[in-house]
């Protein structure tokens, strides 16, 4: 199925004493294909001008900013492994396209998932600073203190989505002709019960350290936040007003980020306590997490392409900055159209010429 820690079938649950049909909603082949591709396109064109409108404005930039198109630069490179995904859906969760995309793709989706949490958590953490230790925190908000921190978010993100990169390859299904891009834990254990732990474990770390611990963090920082926001800010300076307006921008983007991302852990948790058996094993509600898990991986995904048009529905400055980079796409257009028809001009007057020197 789509790009997760644990395998796309539920076999290990076939040894019950009844056995259970795991198939697939045939729906889901041709509408999630559909839903890959918008979000493919939205998120492309999205984070492809929030890249740009930051790298633009270089003078203006603020530390928020460089989280933003970090953040930005984390689903870019994610929704371009989309299409093969869709591709992947569509064909019955068929791989036509070999062990290295089958890794790299499934490696991106993970370091995208860490690297888009690591950096909403440094943006709540620098605003926790700004906001509730102003005065004393210029020296950890330093430019060398940012480019550390964006180091280490790629980095650790990099190294926790390793995994994914060594277990990921293409599994022929006996019986059929089938490729499936899943997760092959055979070289590290033994037998079924030794490989249910390592799927559980797995699914268990990257939930609790992609999702559930830099939530918590972000809830701490944004309750600090609020206090001193109610003490202090009750008359606003200009400056603080600000600080209130980033803020808000920064709150959304966590809000939306766990709205999203919170089903698709909460399923994939599930799974994992099934194998531990520690959560039902029925078929019925195994059958549930089989036809509920692609949609919760696509609403995830949709995070990818929504954060775009909160920046430009919440932050004024992005919103013009956009407006100033369309301003200039369209001057543009009209210099060359200018230049067009004044080469134009010359041409029919030289045609004109020629035609009078030969009569």
């Amino acid at each position: 199925m789509e790009p997760t820690e644990y395998p796309d079938t539920y076999e290990y649950y076939e040894d019950n004493e009844t056995a259970c049909d795991y198939s697939e909603w045939e729906p889901s082949y041709s509408l999630i294909p559909v839903l890959y591709m918008l979000i493919f396109i939205l998120g492309l064109s999205g984070n492809g001008v929030v890249i740009f409108t930051v790298w633009r404005s270089k003078s203006k930039r603020r530390a928020a900013d460089v989280y933003i198109c970090n953040l930005a630069l984390a689903d870019l490179t994610f929704v371009v492994t989309l299409p093969l995904w869709a591709v992947y859906t569509a064909l019955g969760y068929h791989w036509p396209f070999g062990v290295a995309l089958c890794k790299i793709s499934s490696y991106v989706v993970l370091v995208n998932m860490y690297g888009s949490v690591f950096c909403l958590t440094c943006l709540s953490f620098d605003r926790y600073l700004a906001i509730v230790h102003s005065l004393s925190s210029a020296r950890l908000r330093s430019r060398g203190t940012m480019l550390a921190s964006l180091g280490a978010i790629w980095l650790v993100s990099g190294a926790l989505a390793v995994p994914t990169l060594l277990f990921r390859t293409t599994v022929n299904e006996a019986g059929s002709n089938r490729t499936t891009c899943a997760m092959d834990f055979s070289l590290v254990t033994l037998n079924r019960q030794h490989e249910s732990l390592w799927i559980a474990g797995l699914s268990l770390s990257s939930s609790a350290l992609g999702f559930l611990l830099p939530f918590l963090a972000m809830t701490v920082c944004y309750c600090f936040i609020g206090c001193t926001v109610t003490r202090h800010f009750s008359h606003l300076r200009k400056e603080d007003q600000k600080k209130r307006r980033l803020l808000k921008i920064i709150t959304t983007l966590v809000v939306v980020f766990a709205l999203c991302w919170t089903p698709f852990h909460v399923l994939k948790s599930m799974d994992a306590l099934s194998y531990l058996g520690l959560a039902p094993t029925s078929c019925g509600f195994l059958h549930f997490l089989l036809l509920a898990h692609p949609y919760a991986t696509c609403l995830a995904y949709v995070n990818s392409c929504l954060n775009p048009f909160l920046y430009a529905f919440f932050d004024l400055r992005f919103r013009s900055q956009c407006l100033c980079l369309l301003s200039l796409k369209k001057a543009m257009h009209g210099h060359m159209s200018s230049m067009s028809s004044t080469l134009s001009a010359q041409t029919q007057k030289s045609e004109v010429q020629s035609l009078a020197t030969k009569v």
